[in-house]
């Protein structure tokens, strides 16, 4: 299994991080800003640097959409995970055209309201993950997992 972790660095790549027991024995690839926290706690890792900032930046869409397009096409990973933000979008678009699985984690801080992210992704998402129990009002067909902290 091939795995793309894609995310904005932060505390969005921390959360992917967490998830080490689950993909520190799976071949892997990053997708996050080439940024001094990305790179420190990604060293050794296969880094693909996306374009940034990504809030609510059409530019920022545009290029990593075909940032995305290309990545996919020459890595064909089987499954796309994130936890926000933005440049998560092209990812899980492009990556079902491609056949990936896709998961989505909706960030541990939102407890009662969901992201910009979680709302675009969420109708296409194989799997999409909450940390709270509330938020499956939000997101009827997600599954709480609990907190990853």
């Amino acid at each position: 299994m091939k795995i793309c972790l894609v995310g904005s660095s932060g505390g969005h790549l921390t959360h992917l991080y967490m998830l080490k027991p689950f993909w520190n024995d799976k071949e892997r690839f990053w997708v996050t800003f080439d940024k001094e926290d990305a790179i420190s706690l990604l060293e050794g890792e296969y880094l693909i640097p996306c374009h940034y900032p990504t809030n609510r930046s059409i530019k920022a869409l545009f290029k990593n959409t075909k940032l995305a397009w290309n990545v996919i096409r020459k890595e064909r990973p089987d499954l796309i995970i994130s936890t926000g933000a933005a440049v998560a979008v092209p990812f899980f678009y492009l990556g079902k055209i491609f056949r990936a699985k896709v998961i989505y984690i909706e960030v541990f801080d939102r407890i009662n309201h969901s992201t910009l992210t979680g709302r675009i992704v969420y109708p296409i998402c194989d799997k999409f993950i909450v940390q709270w129990e509330q938020m499956k009002k939000i997101y009827p067909k997600s599954i709480n997992l609990g907190s990853i902290f």
